[in-house]
């Protein structure tokens, strides 16, 4: 169901982002978006429930997927939601450590612009019209995004509601997550690459001893026949 759920999640961002980024847009295509996003709900409940009932060890699989839990109980969290794009990017990258190591930009870049891209919805969407925001549209949402995943923080815009300061919170973390993976990826992968010449410089070094005593057997066959012609 991976293919399906970012399919899914895809459809969930783009509901989500178009009344944020345009509050004036006519009655009837807001209340079409926000049907979209129940609908999108929906499936995320859907899909948490049949990986529940599938699974033997059930109060083992309710402890390790909190997260998910909280998004199907707690739909006014719905900002959370949008961690299910962070988890599409894990899923697509998957495939496997070394082929991971093999687009490690590309994982940066894709995580990197879906942490912002949900930072910004969540904080505009949590932050706009509260007394005392600085957040006022979609713009300054980008750009607290960008300022605080990068812990420049000028200090400018900050949350003054508590859901943008859950928002915050899960950037910041999610930023540090995302900045270690790829450094660990980096390191991995630099290491690989030592190890690789390493062994191929082993591997030299074998090959020509084995040649020297191919050398030495053929000149001992060498001594041994002059000395019995002798």
């Amino acid at each position: 169901m991976e293919w399906p759920l970012v399919g899914v999640a895809v459809v969930f961002l783009v509901a989500y982002a178009v009344p944020i980024a345009a509050p004036a847009m006519p009655a009837v295509a807001a209340q079409a978006c926000q049907a979209v996003v129940w609908v999108t709900w929906a499936v995320f409940a859907v899909d948490y429930l049949g990986r529940l009932a599938l699974t033997r060890r059930r109060w083992f699989f309710v402890r390790y997927n909190l997260l998910d839990l909280a998004i199907v109980l707690l739909p006014m969290l719905r900002p959370l939601r949008l961690l299910m794009l962070v988890r599409s990017v894990n899923d697509l990258n998957r495939a496997g450590a070394r082929r991971l190591r093999g687009h490690v930009v590309q994982y940066a870049a894709a995580g990197t612009s879906v942490l912002i891209l949900a930072g910004a919805l969540a904080i505009t969407d949590a932050e706009r019209g509260a007394e005392g925001s600085s957040v006022e549209n979609l713009g300054d949402g980008f750009w607290w995004a960008l300022v605080t995943m990068t812990t420049v923080g000028y200090g400018d815009m900050y949350p003054v509601t508590v859901m943008g300061r859950f928002v915050a919170v899960g950037l910041m973390l999610g930023g540090v997550a995302l900045l270690g993976v790829v450094t660990a990826t980096l390191a991995s992968w630099l290491v690989e690459r030592v190890e690789e010449s390493a062994e191929g410089e082993h591997q030299a070094t074998r090959g020509q001893v084995d040649a020297l005593h191919d050398e030495l057997r053929q000149l001992r066959a060498e001594l041994r026949d002059l000395r019995a012609d002798g």
